[in-house]
């Protein structure tokens, strides 16, 4: 991927102000009143205000499915990604715990895709969500890592119930660990393969995210993530069923 600048970000773990008001707003990372205050208040420091540049890159790299595909991004907050996925023959849905995040997305992709169609923003939580489809693909950014850990089986199965059986799971992997609380919580590539691989799931590419803005940037020991250690920045993972062939266009998936 080629290099892409961007500015805003900020850190997310233990070291910024705003994770620590984001953990006392927040309490249980399962209840959706804590990311509702969260965003009343404006303590959203994961939001960068426009989309994320892997995302961008992952709609120019031609290797996301098109012609009528339907993409899920959970945890979209202000809907950024949802908008930058949207087109290209894709539709997608924008899904949020919290109303005010999905009016902001509202408002958000009104001005800035003005006329666009191919995307819908839905306020529902994600693991009682009655969806009318399945879905080609479905876009998780660091929602993964905001969730408690005991909560991660629970989203393996969702993702599971939610994309078709020759679909694909994309997530930005938010590689982070040392800290005492969350979110974002401890997290590993192990820790995703614990809770994919029983229900038939195998990480087929990790990919270093070189695009990603510089305050997330890992900047300690660089770990191989293949053997479940820490990336030298957050990481990008595409996954698919072992129970049906895998065809790819993007050379760096490594088929079973």
């Amino acid at each position: 991927m080629a290099s892409t600048a961007i500015a805003g970000g900020e850190v997310l773990d233990g070291s910024n102000p705003a994770v620590v008001r984001l953990r006392q707003l927040i309490g249980d990372p399962n209840s959706s009143d804590g990311w509702r205050r969260c965003w009343e208040e404006g303590v959203t420091p994961w939001d960068l205000g426009q989309p994320t540049p892997a995302v961008v890159e992952l709609v120019r790299s031609g290797t996301l499915p098109g012609d009528g595909a339907t993409v899920l991004v959970p945890g979209c907050g202000g809907g950024y990604d949802v908008v930058a996925l949207a087109g290209g023959g894709r539709f997608v849905i924008g899904l949020d715990v919290c109303e005010a995040a999905i009016q902001k997305a509202k408002q958000w992709s009104s001005s800035a895709a003005a006329g666009e169609s191919s995307f819908d923003f839905v306020a529902a939580d994600f693991f009682t969500w009655e969806s009318p489809e399945k879905f080609d693909l479905i876009f998780d950014y660091t929602f993964f890592c905001a969730l408690h850990p005991s909560m991660r089986p629970a989203w393996a199965r969702r993702m599971a119930d939610l994309l078709k059986p020759d679909g694909e799971l994309i997530t930005l992997m938010y590689l982070v660990e040392g800290q005492e609380a969350g979110p974002p919580f401890n997290t590993t590539v192990l820790d995703y393969q614990e809770v994919l691989k029983p229900l038939g799931f195998e990480i087929t590419c990790i990919q270093d995210n070189q695009v990603a803005v510089e305050p997330r940037k890992w900047n300690g020991e660089n770990r191989k993530v293949e053997e479940g250690g820490t990336a030298n920045q957050p990481a990008i993972c595409r996954v698919k069923s072992t129970k049906t062939p895998i065809y790819s266009r993007d050379p760096c998936i490594r088929h079973s």
